[in-house]
């Protein structure tokens, strides 16, 4: 039997959300509410036991059911009770199990990048950043952030390491005290590093720590400086001696922190589409100061600085997109290769309006194009009332959060997780398939190969998204149960 505790039924509540815009080939940048059309979207996943609805009317239901490891395989059937006024119903539910097994999350391969903003939470719920209370409202988001395969711990060197303009509602600070004193030396205060580092380690996000950044999107710098008893900011372009003599003195010590830490050989550099010639400059300049950090970057493929960075998220627009052969040669070196979707990105995408199927199709891209995995630039950086609202003045709505408060999960998140764990089952089938020296695994693993070669950049011109996951489950279906 399967326990009812294994199954979990949530009622779907709407949010606000607009569409996706094209106005001069840009859907990025500024829009305003007021103009954008709105309309009601169907995504979270309220834990509510009951709701009062108006006849006639309908309200979606998400029913899930968490298959242990331990349960044997074949056929389930169960029913779900629905009470109401007018009476009560019975819905049958019947469950097929298969004779394969999905690994625990942790040991899920898909490099799952889903930026954290701690200090969105802080805010929302009105709670001192990094206090006791903070800390506790944190646990529970990364919990479920961990259970869907996350690898990387997002943290901040610097302040506002994305700028001044308000990418999203809440900015990052710096998790990191930088001070000078009154003789000119250095003094970096790592305790709230520290602390969100082992919070998220302790709840299961512990292959990487990303750290931003070297090159921040305005270039500007900030710390307090004892002397004046005020803070500093200053613009320093990688390249220039002012760059290299801030950053000097910071990479020697953080080096030995993390290193005392244990950390060193999870900790990246972290960066986020930055221009060619900045970043060469700062890989040159790592490269002569602390050679032992590893580089993480996500934008556009630049050839000349592939080979230096560790970890690569290629932007998904068919301009500056990796190519296939660097891929394989990247995996073949050991390198972390994924890719990511964001305002610009028409389909597939994660915005409160993108059909859900989207989000579990970007698991079955990453299979089928080889990539390692997939990031996103917001896993939580919530608008001033993400409940009701999901909408933004900058991006189309949805784009700077997958979960909501609580956590309250989403049906945009949870399709997500749905598409690694399909990714997971395809390479666990293809490694199997692979092992097995019969005629009918070489028969199967061609198909499944074959079907995976027919998803490309352009395969949501012509068909949803929902079409390509469907005939890929059902031949997932069919290759178990043939070589059972």
């Amino acid at each position: 039997t399967i326990d009812k505790e294994a199954i979990s039924i949530n009622f779907i509540k709407y949010v606000l959300t607009d569409e996706f815009l094209n106005e001069e080939s840009r859907s990025c940048g500024p829009r305003d509410n007021d103009k954008v059309p709105s309309h009601l979207s169907p995504d979270l996943l309220n834990n509510d036991n009951d709701f009062i609805i108006d006849a006639p009317g309908t309200r979606p239901v998400w029913i899930s059911i968490d298959i242990p490891a331990d349960v044997p395989a074949g056929i389930y059937t169960g029913s779900i009770t629905r009470k109401s006024a007018s009476g009560t119903v019975d819905h049958r539910i019947n469950l097929e199990v298969l004779n394969k097994q999905l690994p625990a999350p942790s040991e899920w391969y898909f490099h799952l990048d889903l930026w954290q903003n701690p200090f969105a939470v802080a805010r929302f719920h009105g709670v001192e950043l990094w206090s006791k209370d903070h800390l506790d409202l944190l646990r529970p988001l990364l919990k479920k952030l961990a259970n869907a395969g996350q690898k990387c711990i997002t943290t901040t060197l610097i302040d506002k390491p994305w700028g001044d303009n308000k990418p999203c509602y809440d900015d990052f600070r710096s998790m990191i005290n930088w001070s000078r004193e009154k003789d000119g030396t250095w003094k970096f205060d790592y305790a709230v590093f520290d602390q969100y580092v082992n919070l998220s380690m302790e709840c299961g996000i512990k292959k990487q720590i990303n750290c931003y950044s070297m090159v921040p999107i305005n270039n500007k710098f900030s710390w307090f400086d004892e002397e004046t008893s005020e803070t500093v900011v200053m613009e320093a372009i990688p390249g220039t001696e002012e760059y290299e003599n801030i950053w000097r003195f910071f990479l020697l010590d953080f080096r030995a922190h993390v290193k005392e830490k244990g950390w060193l050989e999870l900790t990246t550099l972290a960066l986020d589409e930055r221009e060619e010639e900045e970043m060469t400059n700062m890989f040159r300049f790592l490269k002569q100061t602390a050679p032992e950090f590893k580089i993480a970057m996500a934008g556009f493929y630049y050839e000349n600085i592939n080979s230096s960075i560790y970890d690569f998220s290629s932007n998904w627009r068919d301009y500056g997109r990796i190519p296939g052969e660097a891929i394989k040669s990247r995996k073949n070196s050991g390198l972390i290769t994924t890719y990511y979707v964001a305002c610009g990105i028409p389909k597939p995408n994660n915005f409160t309006f993108s059909p859900p199927s989207e989000s579990c199709f970007e698991g079955w891209i990453a299979a089928a194009m080889g990539f390692d995995g997939f990031l996103r630039w917001a896993y939580n950086s919530w608008p001033e009332n993400p409940l009701i609202d999901s909408r933004y003045i900058k991006w189309p709505a949805g784009d700077t959060y997958l979960i909501y408060p609580g956590p309250l999960s989403s049906i945009r998140f949870e399709r997500l997780r749905e598409g690694i764990q399909d990714y997971e089952k395809i390479r666990i089938l293809r490694e199997g398939l692979s092992e097995n020296s019969s005629d009918k695994a070489a028969s199967e693993l061609k198909r499944l190969n074959d079907f995976l070669d027919s998803i490309d950049a352009t395969s949501l011109d012509n068909i949803s998204a929902a079409q390509v996951i469907n005939e890929g489950k059902q031949l997932l279906y069919e290759i178990v149960k043939s070589v059972e």
